[in-house]
């Protein structure tokens, strides 16, 4: 089993991450240092992060405040509600979904070299259909994770 823990900066519509074994505070300090590094002017950065335990720390806060990068949680079973979270999709599908790797240092090779693709192809129909079909699948489970009934079928 293996975590990506995956970034995405609005401004330059650009995706990165690292595979790691564990989630774990640990890491989500290493990705949250590895956000501030890519905006070094010392600018205010605004993180939005699930419910995730590991995220809420004093220590990442602590670093947060001194770095001016402020943590924004989403609600728990709120992925509807975290504009980021269609960009994952087509990741998950171009790189995860009926895949194969025959080790754990295949499928990070694979997530890398789609982030790199991504980037340089961020308006590619193929990603823009997926990101949409990403975004209808959330809210379609708005309803049903808050409580709500299902739509009915016509």
């Amino acid at each position: 089993m293996r975590y990506f823990h995956g970034c995405y900066s609005v401004g330059d519509d650009r995706l990165w991450g690292v595979n790691r074994r564990k989630k774990g505070a640990v890491n989500t300090l290493a990705a949250l240092r590895s956000i501030r590094a890519a905006r070094p002017d010392g600018a205010p950065i605004y993180v939005i992060l699930d419910n995730l335990s590991a995220h809420k720390g004093e220590r990442i806060r602590r670093w947060a405040k001194k770095s001016r990068v402020e943590l924004c949680f989403t609600l728990t079973y709120a992925s509807w509600a975290n504009p980021i979270e269609a960009h994952f999709g087509p990741l998950r599908q171009f790189t995860v979904a009926n895949s194969h790797h025959p080790n754990h240092h295949a499928q990070p090779r694979a997530l890398h070299a789609y982030l790199r693709w991504r980037n340089k192809n961020a308006r590619h129909p193929e990603v823009l259909a997926a990101q949409r079909r990403e975004r209808a699948g959330i809210r379609s489970d708005k309803g049903i994770r808050w409580g709500g009934r299902p739509a009915l079928a016509a």
